[in-house]
């Protein structure tokens, strides 16, 4: 196979990779012209040649340099794989396995992050701003983006062009960027999508290398706006540039004086990177945010994200110092993989908070197995989230609210609240929602009781919540709070207000700001007035966060707590389990593909799943009645009976019978379900689960676990990861939940083998990673007991791999 590397029409650079006589090992090879080299070209070339000779079966490169060649020799070493390298005769061979390792990705990760970075300043930082389009009519998009960038007082200079030349706003505009004569940073295009090729070609050979596609008509308009989008993003990579849209609002940075959008109004600066599929959301947005006085870092509109993405954004953001905490909402995954990685990293550093919709209706098909009926596109987001350290929320309020609370306050160390109140029944309504988002309400400490008693009535409430009565005073309030926030037991405040005489909203908000000054702990204040939170805690800086209401406040301490416990987790290894046969898996499983087996057979797939030391029940496929007590005697008594149809839901279909003690009952079952038929031990005790793998045909491979049986699907709760998991995964799936409840040994049952059912989810996350085209496995039940666990029961679809590559690959 050859690729090949295009500049502005030209072919700059080549790499080739041969397969020897051992077809497992390739010959690799590059050749890149002199102004391009060390720009990585050579090194992004060696990346997708790997992806693609390990998808056909390669497992190793060779490579023949020259001795003096350290150019290229430093292509391999750096590129994160591990070479092996031999001298002779003046040429070095290097040699090196090219499996996408945990260092090869982050290396590969690396490399991406300092390169998109570097591509995307022009958006944000621009000095010169030209907008095609742009009427000398007011109220059109290209009227409203120049006026816009002058309203923010962009330090730099604004270009507007139009077929006239006819002045925009006062400033002088121009017919063509060649007769601007200055080099134009960011290239903002309003016009008809049937120019817009023609624009953009024109702003990219006068040297721009940042265009913002306003104009709609592509992607989102059906096959010939797709056709249109992909001529676009082709001729934007030909010159090396960046794409944001189409179909966008735009991009501000109010810090820059950057409001290349049409928004009805400006963007205040402050430290929320937002990135939105939707324009309009992202203006809605920006209305709550200016209400309850949230600043942005920076606002993009992704549209059609035919190039720029939240991934792109993500990356951008992350090294960001003005940027605190990143919004994205998301109505679809380009490669939800490198989001995973992405968003893992950078949530480590900055909250990362998601709005998601548009869940797919695919979880809703008619499936083939009890892992399929659990799964579905929502879970597989849910997934995705919880193992990136995205807090996922789910309207629009809550993203405000939540984002209102981690942009100014420090981290709760527990799910442990004190909420303070002067009417009772407020005080309950909050301790309702804080148990909904599973916080707690401990008694405060004895010493923090004795603070307290002579601050407050002899008829106030000491416990949780801490009534302090109708009469309570901003003075009141004052004082309790100091030894609330001193108070080891508690790990956050939450301080509760309704109007009532003689204290007023702003005198109490006042009092608490004060006495929370300095506060290592997160305090959160609801006042319940028409007019909302008061002024003081909207200010920069505040020390309290506003809230209109008890649920508000305890949901969005909720989130803060998940985000609290997910920078305590282990971030985990994704350890490839002993004892794993993949060259044997695949044959197997392409063997399968060339007969046209859809679902597996009952040997298939006890052979498949012993490649990957998945533990099976003795088992035997009889043909026969008589076979099948010949096989029960050799199996010993008693035995379990089941229909060996591929893929057949068993129970549905009567084909189980279970503890059969003797040769009668099974010669009576086998004629039953018509054989041929399986014979199992039986296994006896033990709790049943379920555990199973599914394809997604967006997010790639799924590891399920849950309750098992027959009610599984009833019983629901399955939890999910993307492939690979990690050895915290594996634990956290099988001790949380309901499945952890009946782990752990259920209303007195005994304890299961919660190590080796641990093991059981590496192994099958090492079968889904290395065969993409097992579409589903479902083994229910999983017989799990205090020593080791069994399958019981397996079912197995594989379809052929299809895989779509675009021109943009990342």
């Amino acid at each position: 196979m050859a690729l090949i590397g295009i500049r502005e029409h030209r072919v700059v650079a080549v790499g080739t990779f041969d397969r020897l006589r051992d077809p497992r090992t390739a010959e690799v090879a590059f050749a890149v012209a002199d102004p391009m080299q060390g720009n990585g070209v050579a090194t992004r070339l060696l990346e997708q040649l790997a992806e693609t000779a390990g998808a056909a079966g390669v497992e190793q490169f060779v490579g023949v340099v020259d001795l003096s060649n350290e150019v290229m020799m430093s292509v391999f070493r750096n590129a994160g794989f591990e070479v092996t390298r031999h001298a002779d005769r003046g040429t070095a061979e290097m040699r090196f396995p090219i499996a996408p390792t945990a260092a090869y990705v982050a290396r590969v990760d690396q490399r991406d992050h300092a390169a998109t970075v570097r591509s995307l300043k022009p958006f944000f930082h621009p000095g010169t701003v030209a907008v095609f389009g742009a009427s000398a009519r007011a109220g059109t998009i290209g009227n409203s983006l120049v006026r816009n960038m002058l309203a923010a007082d962009f330090p730099g200079a604004v270009y507007p062009i139009n077929l006239r030349g006819e002045p925009v706003a006062g400033v002088p505009a121009y017919r063509s960027l060649d007769d601007v004569g200055r080099l134009i940073d960011l290239a903002v295009v309003c016009v008809p999508s049937a120019h817009v090729l023609e624009v953009t070609e024109q702003a990219l050979r006068a040297g721009t290398r940042a265009v913002c596609v306003i104009s709609a008509g592509f992607a989102e308009m059906g096959t010939d706006g797709v056709e249109l989008q992909r001529q676009l993003l082709e001729l934007v990579r030909q010159y090396g540039a960046r794409l944001l849209g189409p179909n966008c609002l735009g991009i501000a940075v109010p810090a820059a004086g950057v409001n290349a959008t049409f928004a009805p109004r400006g963007f205040p600066a402050g430290s929320i990177g937002f990135s939105s599929q939707s324009g309009a959301l992202g203006l809605a947005l920006l209305e709550q945010a200016a209400s309850r006085g949230i600043g942005l870092s920076g606002f993009v509109s992704i549209g059609n994200k035919a190039d720029i993405s939240s991934n792109d954004l993500l990356e951008y953001w992350e090294d960001d110092e003005a940027t605190r905490l990143l919004l994205i909402y998301v109505e679809s995954f380009g490669n939800p993989r490198k989001f995973a990685r992405v968003a893992r990293r950078v949530a480590r550093k900055k909250p990362v908070l998601a709005l998601k919709s548009g869940v797919s209706s695919a979880g809703a098909r008619a499936a083939g197995s009890h892992t399929a009926a659990l799964a579905g596109s929502d879970a597989a987001v849910e997934a995705l989230f919880r193992e990136a350290g995205v807090l996922r929320m789910g309207t629009l309020d809550e993203v405000m609210d939540v984002a209102t609370l981690l942009a100014a306050q420090p981290l709760p160390a527990g799910n442990r609240v004190g909420v303070v109140t002067n009417a009772g029944g407020l005080g309950i309504l909050c301790a309702d929602a804080c148990d909904a988002a599973g916080l707690t309400l401990p008694t405060p400490s004895p010493a923090t009781v004795e603070l307290l008693r002579p601050l407050l009535p002899a008829e106030a409430s000491l416990a949780n919540p801490i009534d302090m009565l109708g009469s309570a005073t901003p003075a009141a309030y004052a004082a309790v709070l100091p030894a609330l926030l001193a108070d080891p037991e508690l790990d956050s405040i939450i301080v509760l207000f309704a109007p009532a005489a003689p204290a007023g909203a702003d005198a109490v908000a006042a009092a608490v700001a004060d006495a929370a000054a300095g506060s290592t702990k997160p305090v959160l204040a609801v006042t319940m007035t028409a007019s909302g939170p008061p002024a003081a805690f909207a200010r920069p800086g505040s020390p309290v966060s506003g809230f209109s209401y008890p649920e508000s406040a305890a949901r969005a301490l909720g989130r803060a707590v998940q985000r609290s416990e997910w920078l305590r987790r282990p971030s985990g290894m994704a350890l490839r389990p002993d004892g794993i046969r993949p060259a044997d898996a695949r044959a197997l499983v392409d063997h399968a593909l060339a007969a046209g087996d859809e679902w597996l057979g009952a040997d298939q797939i006890r052979d498949l799943l012993g490649c990957y030391g998945l533990p099976m029940v003795a088992q035997r496929l009889a043909d026969t009645p008589q076979e099948a007590a010949l096989c029960a005697a050799e199996l010993r008594f008693p035995v379990a009976v089941k229909l060996a149809e591929p893929g057949a839901h068993k129970t549905e279909r009567q084909g189980v019978a279970l503890g059969l003690a003797d040769e009668p009952a099974v010669l009576a079952a086998a004629t039953a379900m018509a054989a041929p038929v399986i014979v199992q031990q039986m296994v006896v005790g033990g709790v049943e689960l379920l555990a199973g793998l599914l394809q997604d045909p967006v997010f790639g491979p799924l590891v399920a676990f849950g309750p098992g049986g027959v009610l599984a699907e009833l019983i629901g709760e399955a939890s999910f990861r993307i492939v690979p998991i990690t050895d915290v995964d594996a634990d956290e799936m099988v001790t949380s939940g309901k499945a952890g409840r009946l782990v752990a040994g259920f209303r007195g049952a005994p304890a299961a083998d919660a190590h080796a059912l641990s093991d059981l989810l590496l192994r099958l996350s090492a079968l889904a990673e290395d065969l993409p085209e097992l579409a589903e496995l479902d083994m229910n039940p999983v017989i799990a007991r205090g020593e080791g666990c069994v399958i019981v029961d397996c079912r197995a679809r594989v379809s052929p791999r299809s895989e779509v590559r675009a021109a943009k690959t990342w």
